[in-house]
């Protein structure tokens, strides 16, 4: 079962308001249809007569090992789509040695979902400005045994969601974010002709004064390494280096926030040339198999994260659907690096591709 084949299963098991929730992207959805459009201007140049007997798809990533380097990306909710929620999420990820970031709004403890893995878990934070709220959940991670924290740094406010916005979208109130201060996401179950609650939540609970001056209190509540998603520029990415986090990911939300925006295979090489690798670069936008996962591992990316997928793939089959998506996967991409020549993922790097993205010879 490919990605498609679990998109095209799970539409018809989702409720429509929430598959558009999952589905949408802002306004027009032009950076939402760019993040998939762009691995279509990339062609690979195989090499032959080398040794592909054995291909390793095996990586490392702040001292955790990885059977793979495609991972799940931080999503909220996974109990709208199955009963199990993020414990089902969390139980396929480990069974595909996969690394699963979980999100602050997950519909299951951290602690449950903990319990529930066998592979790497990191924790997905939004800038919220109940700092108590934050500091307490870091140190619940830390405790339940989180090997980093992910911070998206692209959302001061959500982007205008035409979708969610016509279906007057609101979490049910059997679907809850746990994790959080029950005050704090209440206006998320409060929805309304013309607006999204997701959107007023977020106006009234994520802090817009933030800068890269408050990364410093974020680093004194934790030892834990720190990840900034949502980077997209070389000027940000050296920003990034300069305040000393441990990593970043090339991310546009996955066409949610800023339409219109670089779609985020084009925006990875200036990133990775800036960072030149003072820390790893982890991607997410638009990867639909393991060969475009490939690409973005060719192009310094240190890892892939799947956003959509894993759910199509967990309301079609629960824990076994994300094993399986992601096992595929992981499978395509072994098999691209064999006919690529490339049997290690050291081996891939920018010569693999005939193209440069952005259509540029």
């Amino acid at each position: 079962m490919t990605a498609s084949d679990y998109q095209h299963l799970a539409r018809d098991l989702v409720d429509p308001d929430v598959w558009d929730f999952i589905e949408g992207g802002a306004e027009s959805e032009r950076t939402l249809a760019a993040n998939v459009a762009a691995f279509d201007r990339v062609r690979l140049r195989p090499r032959v007569l080398t040794d592909v007997s054995t291909v390793d798809t095996t990586v490392s990533l702040f001292g955790a090992d990885f059977a793979t380097p495609i991972g799940v990306a931080p999503t909220a909710y996974h109990r709208l789509v199955d009963a199990e929620g993020e414990v089902a999420t969390a139980q396929g990820a480990g069974a595909a040695g996969a690394l699963f970031v979980v999100s602050v709004f997950a519909s299951r403890t951290v602690e449950d979902i903990a319990k529930a893995s066998t592979g790497g878990l990191w924790l997905h934070l939004y800038w919220l400005s109940r700092r108590d709220v934050l500091a307490d959940l870091i140190r619940r991670a830390a405790d339940a045994g989180y090997q980093a924290l992910l911070l998206t740094v692209d959302a001061p406010r959500i982007g205008r969601r035409w979708r969610d916005m016509r279906n007057g979208f609101a979490i049910p109130g059997d679907v809850t974010a746990v994790n959080v201060d029950e005050a704090v996401m209440a206006v998320t179950h409060r929805g309304g002709t013309g607006r999204s609650a997701i959107a007023e939540h977020a106006a009234q609970s994520f802090d817009q004064t933030v800068t890269w001056a408050d990364l410093a209190w974020l680093r004194s509540q934790t030892s834990l390494p720190i990840v900034l998603k949502g980077i997209l520029t070389a000027e940000d990415a050296a920003l990034a280096v300069e305040h000393g986090v441990d990593g970043i990911v090339v991310s546009n939300h996955g066409g949610r926030q800023l339409d219109g925006a670089v779609a985020a295979l084009d925006a990875l090489p200036e990133v990775v040339d800036a960072v030149a690798g003072a820390m790893p670069v982890l991607f997410d936008g638009g990867v639909r198999r393991g060969t475009d996962a490939l690409v973005a591992l060719a192009l310094g990316a240190r890892m892939v994260l799947l956003g959509r997928p894993p759910l199509w793939a967990l309301a079609a089959g629960g824990a076994d659907g994300v094993a399986g998506l992601l096992q595929t996967a992981t499978g395509e991409l072994a098999h691209a690096m064999a006919l690529t020549g490339r049997p290690r993922l050291a081996d891939l790097d920018r010569t693999v591709l005939s193209y440069r993205v952005g259509g540029e010879r």
